[in-house]
This record gives C-alpha cells, structure tokens and sequence, in this order.
C-alpha cells in the first residue's frame, strides 16, 4: 500500500495555496473585463469575487443620464438628489446585474419614455445578464417621470432604474 508522501496539514496547505492563486487569477479576471462579479464552482468549492462598489461611483452615470432623458425640473439636484432617488418610493431598482436597454433592439423605439403611462407587468426596459435578455416589468400602474439609465449602461443590483408616479 503505497503511502502519500505528504502530510495532512501540508495538503490543506497547498490546497490553501491554490485557493489563493485562484483568487488571484479571478480578482485578475474581474480587472482585466470590468465585470463587477464573478462566481465559480468546482470540485465542491464554491468562490465568488465581487468588486465593492459605492454610490458615488455608480451617480455620475445615473446623474448623466437624467440631463438627456429626465424633465428639466427633476434635474435641479446635484449629487445629493440622485443619492436620494434610490430611497423615492416610486423607484425600481435593478433586479440583477447586468447591462440595461430600453428597447428590444438598437435602433428600435423605447418601451417607455417620460411621461409614459405604464400598467403594472408592461415591460420598462431589458437587462442582458450571462447572454439572457429579461424583460423588467412595471411593478405597479403610474407615469413614468425619470429614466435613470442610458441604453447599454451596466447597471448593479438595486440600482434605480426608473422613477413611476
């Protein structure tokens, strides 16, 4: 019976180390393609790395987007008021990440705009997450007042998405 030359606590050690090389090359990976996440399963081992983002990263696009799309009046905040737009009770946030569009294809006519009058379950945009176009219904009837995202933004979960009165 031939016995494994190393000890017990030496494999859980080489095992460690290979767990941090491969994190290493994941947190490399992550840099390297600017995703924000990634997970990965195998041989019963479970790692996911995820890039922390903070709100004053994700508002200058949010803050971009509202000049083009947002009525005028809606726009006279700076950065405390987008802060304050993830908190408004007609926000809908991001349920996933992903990159959002607000039409079925480019060039294509939006499903909604400001001032859209919108039904609960009517699509509001899509979000591509791994290769998956989801349709993001309206959670509730109302107008839509501000479309937070451009079309093709990367967007995070709980991001708000659009604004619906």
């Amino acid at each position: 019976m031939a016995q494994d030359k190393t000890s017990k606590p030496e494999q859980a050690a080489a095992r460690l180390s290979d767990e941090r090389d491969l994190i290493r090359d994941l947190a490399t990976l992550l840099d390297q393609t600017n995703l924000s996440e990634i997970e990965i399963e195998r041989a019963g081992l479970r790692i996911r790395v995820a890039r922390t983002i903070t709100m004053s990263a994700i508002m200058p696009s949010a803050h971009a987007a509202a000049p083009v799309l947002a009525a005028p009046a809606s726009v006279a905040g700076a950065a405390p008021a987008a802060a304050d737009l993830s908190k408004h009770p007609g926000a809908v946030p991001s349920p996933m990440v992903g990159t959002a569009y607000v039409a079925a294809e480019p060039g294509a006519k939006p499903f909604v705009e400001v001032g859209s009058k919108v039904k609960a379950g009517d699509t509001l945009l899509i979000i591509e997450a791994m290769k998956t176009m989801n349709q993001i219904p309206a959670p509730r009837a109302g107008t839509v007042t501000q479309i937070m995202i451009e079309d093709g933004q990367p967007v995070e979960y709980g991001e708000p998405l659009v604004i619906i009165e």
